[in-house]
């Protein structure tokens, strides 16, 4: 292509009459085959000078991979995968999912990318080294204008910057790569050579598509070169590609620009003769060409034309037009264009933007008339107002004046734009470090009365301290001395000291820059010597002149210089002053708890390896204390005793011991017997009843009942009714029910009714019955049913609603409206069911069915006003529209309207005109101003579209929702990419890829792995590099058996480094797939083969087989790598799995050697390892070793999130283990005993294993135990967890008996709330959490219970139950969350059936966050 828009111009080819537009003499150039393939390559040569070279002249050297056409698939001779890449695929995929959702979440909420953000993702991807095709899609489309804030040549700079860096890394460029550049290059009004970029597309064998045409005619357009145009619109025609809007738009605008407005103007009659109506794109080409020639009375022309046909651009497209009037100089009709804006929804975030981009280019009054446009937002929670922070920011990274800046800040003051204008640019100045600005801002801002204080100028210190810039630290004194500022300690001791070499050079600085000695100083002073020089801090506190009262001033710093234990003896002299000088001892304390405190926050703020290496230091420290008579206090001593166990230093206690001045007692360990232990213990019986020869005829009506045997069932019945119970009469009934034996039924209900006066029949039946007996037509009977339903008080559950709605769906079939009707209000009048949707529904569709649509549409707004329930709105008004029944539709729509907002409305008849064809109608509705998209309802068309395979209407549906507001139009493309796929339309997919780069759609990986399927299947070329996941790929082909010849030294080489790559291939694939003992003897081979594998294989294969439980086969592997590797280790990961392993088999001594050598090796063992060890040594009884596990983790509490109650429960479990259960029991109540420390800990795992083990007399002391903590000790905490453990036991009448005796239980419903979280993600727990909620219903809103409810269902992958529940929700009048319908969904989808409702579009991860912020946020409300 290069080649042949090079030989045009230099045979001066004559020019074509085929797009001669009317009014002008400039033609379009014609393309004849002047010139083969191997002129275009030697054309593309020669202009690259024999050898690499740049995009264009400017800039640097690009080296383009060898890329693959578009349409044309290359040979691969001998191709071999790379297999070395393969498991980089992941990692690729995780970096793209979180830039991707960065730079979305930016875009979507303020139209714009921050360079710092696009900096910092750029940053990950090169430090991982190995980039996608789609990371550098995506950070290439964030180079233009998504960078307001940069100037054009910057964002171009950087967008080269990316893509030289990148393709260094091996990252793949396709077309859609360069047509990106060259939308960066149209959006920052970048000058190049299109000749030039196209022959470096010819080098790096990319093929141009139809975009790239059309942006290389955008580009000559540009720069008003209309022949260069029209070569490559020439081009495009002999191709036979299609011309579209944007290539007439683009020709409008080089007509302008060339100077013939005539032509520019002419181009839109142009269009409307080859058949495109001229859109939005075209006619703000046409104004903003206009606006550049200075034409504004044209432009005021255009526009009121546009009115009068009804057509009107939205705000973006006149905000186009406003900076074209800018950069014209026009900035007085910019108010005018202003007025002309709707301010629809999306107006703030696009007229920031525009804001930024003037700003950027100079015109800052004119972005601050668009600023003042802005509506007032709602205060904030102070009541402030403050809009145009981002102005501010801008104006001061721009560079302006301080004098444009105070005007802004008055005139957005008296305007009410900003509470608080001046403080922001101050706040912003200092953030930047510009200290002339900020320093000129503080006195404008002292001048208006206000205080200026200290902290303003850390920012401006630090940058100095950090440089150690004593001039800059002197200036900004001088500064703060001008304005009467008086440096606090903080700003002493934390900026100005530390920037100094000496304490003497900082107290000459500050005089000469004005500032006062004072105590301030002294104090600062005394802090930072306290951190660096105990000898200066001794000197100081000795000194007469040492009049600091305040010992808490200057602790902290005492406390760090005394942490090094660097000069004992000073700091023993120290302590004396601090233990005699009573103007320092605090209000309340003495000085022996003075000198105390400190020695045990000494203690404290030191590590354990602190303490251990300084060990003889510390003991010298406190024999120069008690030499010096230092007393401190027994309690005192108490803690630091504790804290020298926990850090494995007894020999400390001594020395602490000689300190106190009279003997304290000692603390009592766990399973001490000092307390005195009241015992109590309970016995109870079990009642057991039943004669046999009942029990066996039960048996037999159950049998012949499940047989379906009614004649014998009722023959038995017959002969021996006396022995005939409730349920047997409840079978029987339930059996004639689904044989449609409504006599017999009644007959049997009569029977049982006569016999049991007491006793009913449950709802199932009930309901069953009333099915029967309205599909037989006795509705009358079936009513009184419900009635008896009603006089019983009897609780419908979920499958009582689910029945009703079939019985009122088989009468709707039938169009029995009668019935419905009468149905329909027995049930809600008698309270018996809430109105919902799918109950009115029947009501409606009997009328559908008929085809009165007036009835039809009646019946829904009966059911809106009775019950608030609007059913089978969108089936009615696709049939409204498609009998042309306007005055009916128009009734329907304010309906609807009216009771659903107008937003509701316009998606219903959107949707309406789609599914009928009306498309045009449909795209109006779309871009009506301020409509916003609604995922939840754009996904229910879609999927409807896409199980009826309605390609037309989909593709139709995806294009009409271009403008609409917050729309993911990847979430759109990949709704029709997946009917492509679906339908095998491989030409439909390329088209919609096409469509996706036109509209600079960035495609999420999901998207591309959907579009490559396609192309793949169909054995086309994939224009794109695929991210797929690399243990996906297929495994290595075998080798094959045959004899081959005798190979070179070479080709063995070669076939080694092949056959390593297999090796390696197959053992990540088997590994990642779970055959672990494959993997492993794929490893054993590669060894007889005398093959070496790399480190990150040999942890990848220890993980899988310590993961599996194979301990020696791990070891094996490990000693393996260690003879190839000598400096192989084992990860992390791999040390800790092999802890866990260890702890399960029993090798209790080895886990606890593994975990010393991880801690030595500065490694941190996981939670799960820790909690796995401690479990195996409770259960071997190992209390020591138990003990000795949680001392060694203490001082890795802040790393690690573990509990002091696991070790707690696991002590106690060992003495149960053990035999000694009343020393569990009477540690446990020392500890509770306490107070608030253990108040609120659970031991719920101690209570589940002795369930476990049946340790019913264990089980019996601690119930005492837990009893006696919540009546004497007001703990109902341990007594919820004895409460819960009977429910997860199915000890249900336990648990009542609990409850009764208990009741405070009730009350903790964050207990309750964690074993519900919790017994929901394991299979089989329905009935607990139901049997719970019967227990105590009030301690979960209703919502959240049937959310984990249906969590229940959804594990047990139980569709019909999970439909019941949805059925109970709903005629609860539950507004279930999205968590619960994503998850029905998700059971809908895995049975092959269609959810009646629109599936939340969102992940569970996110909807799971979404839930847990909107109840901190209600907490935090409360």
């Amino acid at each position: 292509m290069a080649a042949l828009l090079r030989s045009a111009r230099l045979l001066k080819i004559n020019p074509c009459p085929l797009l001669q537009v009317k009014g002008t003499c400039r033609y379009a150039a014609t393309f004849s085959s002047v010139c083969s393939r191997g002129v275009c390559w030697r054309a593309a040569a020669a202009a690259a000078g024999g050898g690499p070279c740049g995009l264009s002249s400017y800039s640097s050297v690009w080296t383009c991979s060898a890329l693959r056409y578009y349409s044309t698939a290359p040979e691969h001779v001998g191709e071999t995968v790379d297999y070395s890449s393969l498991i980089l695929r992941n990692k690729q995929a995780q970096q793209f999912d979180w830039a991707l959702a960065k730079l979305d979440s930016s875009v979507r909420r303020t139209g714009r990318v921050t360079r710092t953000l696009l900096q910092r993702i750029f940053q990950d991807v090169c430090r991982a080294g190995c980039p996608s095709g789609n990371q550098a899609l995506l950070m290439l489309r964030s180079c233009g204008s998504l960078l307001p804030e940069l100037p054009c040549a910057e964002r171009t700079e950087f967008a080269h910057h990316i893509w030289d860096r990148l393709q260094e890394l091996g990252a793949t460029y396709d077309v859609s790569h360069y047509n990106a550049l060259l939308k960066v290059y149209l959006q920052n009004d970048f000058k190049m050579s299109p000749t030039d970029f196209l022959a470096k597309m010819e080098e790096a064998n990319v093929q141009p598509n139809r975009v790239t045409y059309q942006r290389l005619i955008a580009l000559y357009c540009q720069s008003g070169d209309l022949d260069g145009a029209s070569e490559i619109l020439t081009f495009m025609k002999s191709k036979d590609l299609p011309i579209t809007e944007a290539v007439f738009s683009s020709l409008v605008m080089g007509h302008s620009r060339a100077g013939d407005m005539e032509s520019a103007e002419n181009i839109l009659s142009v269009m409307s003769g080859a058949g495109i109506e001229p859109g939005p794109t075209t006619y703000t080409a046409l104004l903003c060409a206009y606006a550049e020639q200075g034409n504004f009375a044209k432009v005021k022309e255009v526009l009121d034309n546009l009115e009068n046909i009804d057509k009107r651009l939205q705000d973006r497209d006149l905000m186009e037009v406003v900076s074209s009037l800018a950069k014209a100089g026009l900035q007085q009709h910019v108010p005018e264009m202003i007025q002309r804006m709707r301010q629809e929804r999306g107006y703030i975030p696009d007229a920031m933007n525009l804001s930024l981009n003037l700003i950027t280019q100079g015109f800052v009054n004119t972005a601050y008339s668009v600023l003042k446009t802005f509506s007032i937002e709602e205060p904030t929670h102070n009541g402030d107002i403050d809009l145009g922070c981002f102005f501010l920011r801008h104006c001061v990274n721009m560079n302006k004046s301080t004098e444009e800046l105070v005007s802004f800040c008055r005139d957005m003051k008296d305007s009410n734009l900003h509470s608080a204008p001046l403080h922001f640019v101050l706040y912003c100045a200092l953030e930047t470090k510009k200290t002339a600005l900020a320093v000129e801002l503080m006195k404008v801002i002292k001048n208006e009365g206000f205080p200026i204080r200290p902290h303003y100028f850390w920012p401006l210190l630090v940058q100095h301290k950090n440089n150690k810039d004593t001039a800059g630290a002197v200036e900004v004194l001088k500064a703060m001395s001008e304005l009467g500022v008086v440096p606090g300690v903080e700003t002493f001791s934390n900026f100005v000291l530390s920037t100094f070499p000496s304490v003497d050079h900082a107290r000459d600085a500050v005089k000469d820059a004005g500032c006062a000695v004072d105590k301030y100083f002294d104090l600062a002073a005394i802090r930072h010597q306290a951190r660096l020089d105990l000898p200066g801090t001794l000197a100081i506190m000795s000194s007469p002149s040492f009049q600091i009262t305040d010992f808490n001033a200057f602790r902290g710093s005492l406390l760090l210089g005394f942490k090094q234990f660097s000069d004992v003896e000073t700091m023993a002299k120290i302590t004396e002053i601090l233990y005699k000088d009573k103007k320092l001892c605090q209000a309340g304390k003495d000085k022996q708890e003075q000198v105390g405190y400190f020695l045990y926050h000494l203690f404290e703020l030191m590590t354990a390896s602190d303490v251990q290496a300084k060990t003889q230091e510390i003991k010298e420290y406190f024999k120069n204390l008690a030499g010096k008579k230092i007393k401190i206090p027994g309690k005192l001593y108490k803690g630091i005793k504790k804290l020298a166990l926990t850090y494995n230093v007894p020999e400390l206690i001594e020395d602490v011991l000689a300190l106190v001045d009279k003997q304290t007692s000692g603390e009592v360990a766990f399973s001490s017997m000092e307390n005195t232990v009241i015992t109590r213990k309970t016995f109870e019986n079990l009642r057991s009843n039943g004669k046999p020869g009942d029990f066996y005829f039960r048996q037999l009506i159950n049998s012949l009942c499940a047989e379906e045997n009614l004649s014998s069932a009722l023959e038995l019945q017959s002969q021996y009714p006396e022995l005939m119970v409730p349920s047997s009469y409840a079978m029987l009934i339930g059996l004639c029910c689904r044989l449609s034996k409504v006599d017999e039924a009644m007959k049997l209900k009569t029977e049982m009714f006569s016999r049991y006066t007491e006793v009913t029949l449950d709802t199932q039946k009930y309901m069953g019955l009333v099915r029967l007996l309205s599909l037989h037509g006795r509705v009358e009977e079936a009513v009184d049913l419900l009635k008896e339903i009603k006089e019983k008080n009897m609780e419908l559950n979920e499958n009582a609603l689910t029945m009703m709605f079939h019985t009122l769906g088989a009468a709707g079939k039938k169009g029995d409206v009668t019935t419905i009707r009468r149905l329909q209000d027995t049930c809600f009048t008698l309270g018996l069911f809430k109105p919902s949707a799918n109950l009115c529904s029947p009501y409606v569709i009997a009328y559908l069915e008929s085809g009165d649509l007036a009835k039809a549409l009646e019946a829904c707004e009966e059911c809106q006003k009775l019950y608030n329930s609007m059913p089978r709105i969108h089936d009615l008004v696709c049939a409204l529209i498609e009998n042309g029944d306007t005055d009916l539709l128009q009734k329907a729509m304010d309906f609807v309207s009216r009771h659903q907002g107008e937003n509701s409305m316009l998606y219903e008849l959107s949707f309406g005109f789609l599914k009928t064809g009306r498309y045009k109608e449909a795209r109006k509705i779309f871009e009506t101003p301020g409509l916003r998209a609604r995922p939840g309802k754009l996904q229910w068309f879609a999927e409807k579209c896409i199980a009826g395979k309605q390609m037309e209407t989909l593709e139709n549906f995806v294009d009409v929702t271009e403008k609409l507001f917050e729309c993911d139009r990847d979430e759109m493309y990949h709704y029709l990419l997946r009917l492509c796929v679906n339908t095998n339309n491989w030409c439909k997919a390329e088209a919609t890829w096409t469509k996706m780069q036109e509209e600079n759609v960035i495609p999420r990986e999901r998207t591309l792995r959907l579009l490559a399927d396609v192309f793949k299947n169909n054995n086309q070329e994939v224009p794109f590099d695929v991210p797929e996941v690399w243990y996906e790929q297929p495994e290595a082909i075998e080798n094959s058996s045959e004899e081959q010849p005798k190979d070179t030294a070479l080709e063995v080489m070669e076939k080694q480094e092949v056959q390593f790559a297999q090796f390696k291939h197959k053992l990540i694939s088997l590994t990642k797939k779970g055959k672990v003992q494959d993997a492993y003897n794929i490893l054993k081979k590669a060894e007889e083969q005398n093959m070496s594998l790399d480190s990150a294989l040999y942890n990848l294969l220890i993980k899988a087989l310590l993961a599996k439980g194979k301990l020696n086969e791990a070891m094996t592997v490990r000693d393996i790598a260690v003879a190839r590797l000598p400096e192989f280790q084992l990860s992390e990961m791999a040390r800790n799995l092999k802890i866990v392993t260890q702890a399960k088999q029993g090798l209790l001594k080895d886990a606890v050697a593994d975990l010393k050598e991880m801690l030595e090796k500065n490694l941190m063992p996981s939670q799960l390892a820790i909690s796995r060890l401690v479990k195996g040594m409770s259960n071997k009884g190992d209390i020591e070793g138990i003990q000795e596990v949680w001392d060694m983790m203490k001082p890795f509490d802040q790393h690690i999130k573990q509990y002091e109650i696991m070790y707690v429960n696991h002590i106690a479990l060992a003495l149960i283990n053990n035999g000694d259960i009343m020393a569990a029991v009477e540690g446990l109540e020392s500890l509770f005993s306490q107070g608030k420390k253990f108040s609120n800990k659970s031991i719920f795992v101690l209570f589940n294993k002795l369930f476990n083990a049946n340790n019913q007399e264990a089980l019996d002391a601690l119930s005492a135990l837990v009893e006696r903590l919540y009546h004497h000790f007001s703990m109902p905490l341990p007594a919820t967890n004895l409460f819960l453990a009977y429910l997860d036991t199915n000890n249900t009448e336990e648990a009542k008996l609990m409850l009764q005796r208990c009741a405070g239980i009730a009350e903790q419903k964050a207990a309750l709330m964690s074993f519900v979280a919790r017994s929901s993600k394991t299979p089989g727990q329905f009935s607990k959490i139901k049997t719970l909620s019967e227990l105590i219903p009030d301690f979960v809103d209703k919502v959240t219970l049937y959310s984990y409810l249906m969590k229940c269902h959804a594990v047990d992958n139980d569709l019909s139950a999970a439909k019941a529940l949805y059925q109970q929700a709903q005629a609860d009048g539950l507004e279930v969350d999205e968590l619960f319908l994503k998850r029905l969904a998700l059971l809908y989808k895995k049975s092959g059936e269609d959810p009646p409702f629109v599936e939340p579009a969102e992940s569970f991860g996110f909807y799971a966050m979404k839930i847990k912020n909107s109840k901190t946020q209600s907490d935090a409300d409360d």
